[in-house]
């Protein structure tokens, strides 16, 4: 494994351990040369997954958009990135257990809604703004009275 920051072509792994979700392996790595440590992820490789989008286009599914998704809503919020990566592994996770290998956006949005509702009450209201694309306070301040009364 390549060291991220001088490209030198040998690390060494100080740790191993399986994630909470246990489809995948997580290492924390040292590099020899700068003493540099990063965390690498190793998955195993499964089946596609194709998302159908709102317009009908397919495309391949990308964990990646979620994370940077969620990262936005989480924005200056106490969210923690390993809390958001633990929810899309675990939203992935629920995805390839369905054994479908077509998947609409709309699901995997609602999906995103419920573990953001369980991380933070604001990201959570900040994704939905955009993904139900509200378009006036009266539409924020239902979402907001939902919350509340769900307390």
């Amino acid at each position: 494994m390549r060291c991220v920051f001088c490209l030198k072509a040998d690390t060494r792994v100080l740790d191993s351990r399986l994630t909470t979700t246990q489809d995948s392996i997580r290492r924390r790595r040292e590099c020899p040369s700068c003493f540099k440590r990063f965390t690498t992820y190793e998955r195993v490789e499964d089946t596609n997954i194709s998302v159908i989008k709102k317009n009908s286009v397919m495309q391949q599914f990308d964990r990646q958009k979620l994370i940077t998704g969620m990262l936005k809503a989480c924005e200056k919020r106490p969210v923690k990135r390993e809390q958001i990566e633990r929810a899309v592994d675990e939203i992935e996770s629920e995805l390839r257990k369905t054994g479908k290998t077509e998947i609409t956006s709309r699901k995997i949005g609602e999906k995103v809604i419920e573990k953001l509702l369980s991380l933070d009450q604001v990201a959570y209201v900040r994704f939905a703004s955009v993904y139900r694309r509200f378009k006036d306070i009266n539409q924020f301040s239902k979402e907001v009275e939902k919350l509340k009364q769900s307390k």
